[in-house]
């Protein structure tokens, strides 16, 4: 036995799903549809614009150092920070001593030396003061 509404309502039950699961289909659109490159490029176009406009963010040294240790905790969590090997360890730690013991930043003191002869008593006087 054939119900003359029920047939219908099965087809009405079929097609309201498929026009449902085309609604909530969603079309990615603007910039979720662009590829990775694309949206690199216009994001970098807005970064030079912003800059000639003068409305880029500038960082302050402060700001500059917290968001360098802010990304290299977050790297260092999600195993993507860099490993240095020993020879690399070496020569960064070299690279930090000689820079923090730089000429530049130390100033120039003139010590006299245990070792000159030739050195008057006189010379280690500051300018103006008279030997006793």
């Amino acid at each position: 036995m054939v119900y003359a509404g029920f047939s219908c309502k099965v087809e009405n039950d079929i097609a309201r799903r498929r026009i449902g699961n085309a609604m909530t289909e969603k079309k990615r659109r603007g910039f979720s549809a662009m590829d990775e490159n694309k949206k690199r490029e216009i994001a970098r176009k807005g970064g030079i614009a912003a800059h000639r406009k003068g409305t880029a963010h500038k960082f302050t040294p402060e700001e500059a150092r917290e968001a360098g240790r802010k990304g290299g905790r977050s790297a260092h969590r999600q195993g993507r920070a860099h490993k240095f090997t020993p020879e690399e360890a070496r020569a960064a730690g070299r690279k930090g001593g000689m820079a923090s013991h730089s000429p530049e930043e130390t100033p120039e003191v003139s010590v006299p030396s245990q070792e000159s002869p030739t050195q008057a008593p006189g010379d280690l006087l500051p300018a103006g003061a008279e030997e006793k």
